[in-house]
């Protein structure tokens, strides 16, 4: 009896076991890939229906999908006031909206690359769904490509807004007829437009209200309206069921379309005079900050109750900057200071007034810690530091205070011939804009060694800090160690600010230029380098940006075709035409010239 028990329950768990073996899932091993981006089997109602009054829409899949930051990317053109409910639901996805649709209206609904399948994470690039609450689905478009109006770089993500509105106003109070995103290459189209005339705006918006609301926005705009009619860029329906083949990702980042229109993002100028900081970093020194010059109003400084010579003030070239250094140890050692500030103030009738602020500057001194804590050494900082000079170039020495003339008998500049040290007279210049710099003259030669030695308390501020001793060898190099660039100018009439950048366009100096003709750029060492035009059209030397409200575009600018790799010893002569402006195409890179 007992046995034949035993025997019955190990045939059972034998049954289980073999059960349990074939109900386990498991992935399928091996096959090809999945590449196929999902498959629209259905939608209620379907892509391109006409005379639509319904207020939700259901897009089903063949396979389960996710949504990729859907809210950053999903876009109804026109736009709605409040932005419809999207969700999943099964292999569906499911927009719902709770306002009324516009009579005759065209709609598309821009997924952009938002939908994805849930296993291989395969894109539907570009999904577009259109309804019509009309009896027609407007088919026309337009393209057109977005560039920063400085760099001529794309901005990726700007906005494109289209306006029967044709008032100027129409971009700042109301939603756009027609709206798109641009990519990140700057390539837009806007579809399913009705025929007739538009504003077409570029837009950073940074409050995602769809209007130039904000000071700091960036804008772009046509000169003149544009006319969509029924010649351009016919746009049928696209059925759900076909599929594209995909492109690659190295193929997506590599590929820029060119559009019909271009648009040159700027940001305005501040308009608006007002204080926009104060500071006060170390006990004895106090900054202000203005939002523009003040031009003849005036930007004033003072300390009730103490006489000017308790500290002094330097500003910066642009004037908007004040910098208050105190001088007497018994106002900067409080915590407190209070302070009054006259500049120039835009109320809120649009008047500028001078206004006068008392502004309470505090600084903190850290709690002392037991351990003893050696304080920073007083430094000077110099351009020889670095080893080497170029020729002609000026040897400055800085401090981070306000340094004193410094005391000479403690410096000394030999010239290094051999074993032998010839020393070589200099004299100190302080800078008259910035008391805390220094301008070292000396009659140094091409090609020699030098050595610069400064003992302790050669340097010291007007707080009494002062200098360790230091010395360093250096040299003035030979024009034969680097190369150079001359440019002839030519085919543009008017004033032009050429530039001259790195590699990755920061800028290295800049020359003003009146008419055609020759430039040059020497002293440059190895390396890869790009050259800019600014056409200074109101001939300021400097690039003015644009303005929205009087409709000026901002100044033009241009690169040189082809980034230029200097060689030691090379002087590369090029020609340079003008006559295209806005201009931005890299092409081989050149790395010989003539000449050597």
């Amino acid at each position: 009896m007992v046995r034949s028990m035993i025997i019955r329950i190990f045939h059972v768990t034998v049954l289980f076991i073999f059960i349990a073996g074939c109900a386990k899932i498991s992935s399928p091993s091996g096959g090809p890939k999945d590449i196929k981006p999902p498959v629209v089997v259905k939608s209620i109602p379907a892509n391109g229906q006409k005379n639509f009054k319904g207020k939700k829409i259901t897009i089903t899949f063949n396979e389960y999908v996710v949504l990729d930051k859907i809210n950053d990317k999903f876009m109804v053109s026109p736009p709605m006031m409040e932005k419809p409910r999207i969700f999943l639901k099964g292999k569906s996805v499911v927009v719902e909206y709770n306002e009324d649709l516009r009579d005759s209206t065209t709609y598309t609904f821009n997924f952009q690359d938002a939908i994805k399948d849930l296993n291989e994470g395969n894109i539907i690039q570009n999904y577009q769904f259109v309804i019509s609450t009309g009896p027609v689905i407007d088919s026309l478009s337009i393209t057109g490509n977005v560039y920063k109006a400085n760099d001529l770089e794309p901005p990726g993500g700007a906005l494109l807004l289209l306006y029967d509105n044709l008032a100027d106003s129409a971009v700042i109070k109301l939603l756009p007829s027609y709206i798109s995103q641009a990519d990140k290459n700057g390539y837009f189209r806007i579809n399913n437009i009705r025929t007739g005339k538009y504003r077409l705006y570029a837009l950073e918006d940074l409050d995602n209200s769809k209007n130039f609301n904000l000071p700091d926005e960036e804008i772009a705009f046509m000169n003149d309206p544009i006319e969509v009619t029924a010649e351009r860029n016919y746009i049928p329906v696209i059925k759900d069921t076909i599929i594209a083949k995909p492109k690659t990702a190295k193929e997506i980042d590599t590929t820029v379309l060119k559009g019909e229109y271009k648009l040159y993002l700027f940001q305005q100028e501040k308009k608006n005079h007002y204080l926009t900081s104060s500071s006060r970093s170390v006990p004895y020194k106090l900054t202000y900050t203005l939002s523009l010059p003040p031009d003849t109003l005036g930007f004033d400084f003072s300390i009730p109750g103490k006489d000017s010579n308790s500290y002094f003030t330097e500003r910066n070239k642009q004037n908007d900057t004040l910098v208050v250094w105190l001088t007497d140890s018994t106002l900067f050692s409080q915590s407190q200071i209070n302070t009054i500030i006259r500049y120039p103030y835009t109320d809120t009738s649009g008047m500028i007034i001078l206004k006068q602020d008392s502004i309470l500057m505090r600084f903190v001194i850290p709690r002392s810690t037991r351990a003893r804590v050696k304080p920073p050494s007083y430094k000077i900082m110099s351009t020889i530091l670095k080893g080497s000079l170029k020729p002609e170039q000026m040897i400055v020495m800085e401090s981070e205070t306000p340094v004193n003339y410094p005391d000479t008998s403690k410096i000394r500049i030999y010239e290094l011939a051999g074993t032998e040290k010839i020393k070589i007279p200099f004299t100190f210049m302080k800078d008259s804009s910035n008391s805390c710099r220094l301008i070292l003259k000396a009659n140094l030669v091409q090609g020699k060694n030098y050595l610069y030695i400064a003992d302790s308390a050669a340097y010291s501020d007007i707080y009494g800090k002062q200098t360790d001793s230091t010395g360093t060898k250096f040299t003035v190099r030979s024009e034969n160690t680097f190369g150079s660039l001359l440019f002839k100018i030519k085919n543009y009439q008017g004033p032009r600010i050429i530039q001259l950048l790195t590699s990755n366009e920061k800028l290295i100096t800049e020359r003003i230029m009146k008419n055609d003709g020759e430039i040059e750029f020497k002293y440059l060492d190895q390396g890869k380098y790009r050259l800019r035009v600014i056409y200074d059209l109101n001939d300021d030397e400097k690039w003015t940006t644009g303005d929205f409200a009087t409709r000026r575009q901002p100044e033009p600018v241009s690169y040189y075709w082809q980034e230029l790799e200097v060689k030691e010893g090379w002087k590369m002569d090029q020609d340079w035409d003008l006559s295209d402006q806005n201009f931005k195409i890299f092409k081989k890179l050149t790395t010989g010239g003539k000449g050597k």
